[in-house]
């Protein structure tokens, strides 16, 4: 922090070079390019494969409702899929029956921490001829058969909100590919469409990875792995500890499938939801529901989804609840979550 405001280059100076060089290495990849958010990435993603008006573009309809705001601002419709039950990603399954001639794109969002089934998405989207955008705001560092999320599909999002697994003190985003002419065009997105000062050849946007954000980023990438194995030990301690208990309920994916998990949330199913927050917030414990409302309920998007028609998305958000987990967390704590819960079920 202190270089940047020695250099008083405060936008798209070296050190925003230097982490995307960095990203792009960890995630594997050719190219990186900062972006103001998450929610920017996802957005300039669609524009620069040309999505917007009168485009269809597959997204699930459990997920934070960033994912279908991105379409909406280019102008595309979102066409919802539901989840698996078990994972609660979106079912590769029920994505052909959604398939149109308007059908353009599939965001995949690789929710919790753990990676969608991305040869089956994939193998999809190639016998259809459609992009594949993964959203990786909540699995940086996952991987799936040997290679990172965000790596597999034409251009893909991340999001550094604090509260990520790969988290900066403020908003910011990157994008992710290996074209070099679709890494071109988000380039000059990303920065009011222009390469030359002054010199605007596109419509863009001002969302800019800032260089503060930036060099705390490079800093935190070192230590990336070692606290996603660190998520990995809880949840693991968690499993154990819950899983004599009735009445809760596991996300759990086929052991068929490699893949490593990075558990940015520790999401469990349980009955009696809402007494069983109040009893652990009255012992000090705090919890969360990600998410209460699916994005087909919100107000912002009444009238356009048939609420009734994802049954298991609605009952996801009835029972799901987000346990304690953090860098830094005691094994101590995952016991003292995990005995108040049990003494719960007890009474």
């Amino acid at each position: 922090m202190a270089e940047v405001y020695a250099s008083n280059n405060f936008i798209l100076g070296g050190k925003v070079k230097i982490f995307e060089q960095e990203f792009a290495n960890y995630i594997g990849v050719k190219h990186c390019i900062g972006v103001g958010n998450g929610l920017d990435a996802i957005k300039i993603s669609l524009k620069a494969l040309g999505l917007g008006p009168g485009d269809e573009v597959l997204v699930p309809a459990n997920t934070y409702i960033a994912t279908l705001l991105a379409v909406s601002e280019v102008g595309a419709v979102p066409i919802l899929v539901e989840p698996e039950s078990n994972t609660l990603l979106m079912d590769p399954l029920k994505i052909e029956e959604k398939i149109t001639c308007k059908t353009k794109a599939i965001i995949p969002v690789h929710l919790y921490g753990l990676s969608c089934d991305m040869d089956k998405i994939n193998g999809i989207a190639e016998r259809h001829n459609l992009f594949v955008i993964e959203d990786n705001a909540q699995a940086i560092g996952a991987d799936y058969n040997g290679k990172k999320t965000g790596s597999m599909g034409q251009i893909n999002a991340h999001s550094f909100y604090p509260t990520k697994n790969l988290g900066a003190i403020g908003d910011g985003g990157a994008i992710t590919t290996n074209d070099p002419v679709l890494a071109q065009k988000v380039s000059m997105l990303r920065n009011y469409g222009s390469e030359i000062k002054y010199q605007n050849d596109v419509l863009g946007y001002n969302s800019r990875l800032d260089e503060i954000q930036a060099a705390i980023l490079s800093v935190k990438l070192n230590y990336l792995d070692a606290w996603n194995d660190e998520r990995v030990v809880l949840a693991l301690a968690y499993r154990k500890k819950l899983g004599v208990i009735k009445g809760i309920s596991f996300l759990e994916k086929p052991i068929s499938i490699a893949h490593k998990h990075v558990y940015h949330l520790y999401v469990i199913r349980v009955k009696e939801r809402e007494r069983l927050m109040a009893y652990l917030l009255a012992q000090g414990i705090a919890t969360a529901i990600h998410y209460p409302i699916p994005p087909c309920r919100q107000k912002a998007y009444e009238g356009v989804f048939d609420v009734g028609a994802y049954p298991i998305t609605d009952a996801a958000c009835s029972d799901i609840l987000s346990l304690p987990l953090y860098q830094g967390m005691r094994l101590e704590d995952v016991g003292l979550v995990s005995d108040a819960i049990a003494e719960f079920y007890k009474q």
